[in-house]
C-alpha cells in the first residue's frame, strides 16, 4: 500500500459511521507495524479525541497481534531461547522496549560474575559468588512492599529497580547462569518459584524421569537472596499448602512452563487492579501456549 493510500484511510478515522471505521481498522491490521508511524504522526496531529483513541485502539491491535504471532513462534521454534520468550512477554507492556540494554544489563552481570569464577568451584562456592553479585554487588531484592505489582514481571522493570517477584528474580539469575554454563533450572512451586543446581551430568531430556531428583544437588531461592535448600525444606512447604507432594514440584521446568507462569502472574495483578482488557487478552496468550 502506497503513502497516498495509508494517509487516505487516516482521513476515515474520524468518520461517525462505525462500520467504515471497523474497515479501516481491521485494513490497518493487515499492514501491520509499518503503518505505526503514520498513526502515530495522524495522532500527534489530531484534536479529535475519538480520532485518537481509534488510533490509539488501532496501534495497540496491531502491536498485540505482532506479539501473539511471535510468541507463539518462539514456543514453536525458539523455545531453548530464554531471554528472546522474556523480551517478546515484556513487549506487551512495553512495545518500544531497548532490548539492546536489556541484554547489556545482563552481560555486564554476566561479567562480574565470570571474574570471580574459577575451574575448581564447587558448586556451592559458585553459587556463593552469583549470590554476593546479584544481591550485594547489585543489590537485586524481592519486592515486598508491592508484590502483585505487574511491573514486578517484566524483566526492564527488574534491571532496572532491582525488585522483583520470585520468578523474575529467578529468571535474571537463571540467564546469568545459562550465559555461563552453570547447571542451573527452574523449579515451578505452587505459589513460589525456585531454582535447582544440578549435576553436571545430569540427562534433562526427561524430566518426569524421578531418578533426575537424585541429580540436584540443592536448591536456591532468589526471592531470600539466593537462600539454599533442600528437598525436604519443599516437602514441608508443599504440607503445608495441603498439596501432595508431586514430582512435577521438584524437578526442573520448561522455558514455555517459566512463560506460562510469569503470563498467569500478570494475569494475576491486572485482575487485582480491574484491568479486565489486559486480563483477556493476557488469557488469549496463555491459551496458545
Amino acid at each position: 500500500m502506497s503513502l497516498k493510500e495509508v494517509i487516505a484511510l487516516i482521513t476515515l478515522l474520524d468518520d461517525p459511521d462505525e462500520v467504515i471505521y471497523v474497515q479501516v481498522k481491521d485494513r490497518f491490521v493487515v499492514l501491520g507495524p509499518p503503518a505505526i508511524p503514520h498513526l502515530e504522526t495522524a495522532w500527534e496531529n489530531s484534536f479529535d479525541a475519538i480520532m485518537q483513541k481509534r488510533i490509539e485502539t488501532i496501534i495497540h491491535t496491531i502491536q498485540f497481534e505482532t506479539l501473539q504471532k511471535a510468541l507463539k513462534n518462539w514456543a514453536k521454534v525458539d523455545q531453548d531461547d530464554l531471554l528472546k520468550g522474556i523480551l517478546i512477554l515484556a513487549r506487551y507492556q512495553y512495545p518500544d522496549l531497548d532490548e539492546n540494554k536489556i541484554k547489556k544489563q545482563l552481560a555486564t552481570i554476566k561479567q562480574d560474575v565470570w571474574l570471580e569464577l574459577h575451574e575448581d568451584l564447587t558448586a556451592l562456592e559458585k553459587v556463593k559468588i552469583i549470590n554476593h553479585i546479584l544481591f550485594e554487588v547489585h543489590q537485586f531484592s524481592g519486592n515486598i512492599t508491592n508484590y502483585h505489582a505487574p511491573q514486578n514481571s517484566f524483566i526492564n522493570n527488574v534491571l532496572e529497580s532491582k525488585k522483583g517477584n520470585p520468578l523474575m528474580l529467578s529468571v535474571v539469575y537463571l540467564l546469568i547462569c545459562i550465559e555461563l554454563k552453570i547447571p542451573v533450572y527452574g523449579i515451578n512451586l505452587p505459589q513460589h518459584f525456585v531454582l535447582a543446581y544440578l549435576n553436571e551430568e545430569a540427562n534433562l531430556i526427561d524430566v518426569n524421569n524421578k531418578t533426575l531428583s537424585n541429580n540436584i544437588l540443592f536448591y536456591i531461592n532468589p526471592f531470600s537472596k539466593g537462600l539454599l535448600f533442600n528437598q525436604k525444606d519443599i516437602d514441608q512447604f508443599l504440607k503445608q499448602l495441603n498439596l501432595d507432594l508431586e514430582p512435577k514440584y521438584y524437578l526442573p521446568c520448561s522455558n514455555i512452563d517459566i512463560i506460562k507462569r510469569c503470563i498467569n502472574n500478570l494475569i494475576f495483578s491486572y485482575e487485582k487492579l480491574g484491568y479486565i482488557e489486559k486480563v483477556e487478552e493476557l488469557k488469549g496468550l496463555d491459551a496458545q501456549l
